[in-house]
């Protein structure tokens, strides 16, 4: 988990995706909707993806991606991130961490 930890340091939200993956897409689409500073990592591009998927699989994440980190803290994936949409906590969790400023 340590080298997930250095990809999401400094960085307001941090995405570990695939790039098949139809959940992701939609995850990264909502989220750059509100114009966010999102960085998005496709580990099936990535030569260390499979070993970063195992560490994030280590961390509890079933399935692995989308894994989306707010602010440096594990938010989780599609469920959690939709969740937090629709109960309208997402754009105060993005203002908290300076992803965005509406």
């Amino acid at each position: 988990m340590e080298s997930v930890k250095k990809m999401v340091a400094e960085k307001p939200v941090v995405m570990f995706s695939k790039s098949k993956c139809c959940m992701c897409h939609i995850i990264k689409t909502l989220i750059s909707s509100f114009g966010a500073n999102l960085s998005v990592y496709e580990l099936d591009e990535l030569s260390n993806g499979l070993q970063l998927e195992k560490a994030l699989l280590a961390s509890g994440r079933r399935p692995s991606v989308p894994a989306v980190f707010i602010g440096q803290e594990l938010i989780g994936g599609a469920n959690e991130i939709m969740s937090l949409h629709l109960e309208g906590r997402l754009i105060p969790l993005l203002k908290k961490a300076k992803a965005i400023w509406l």
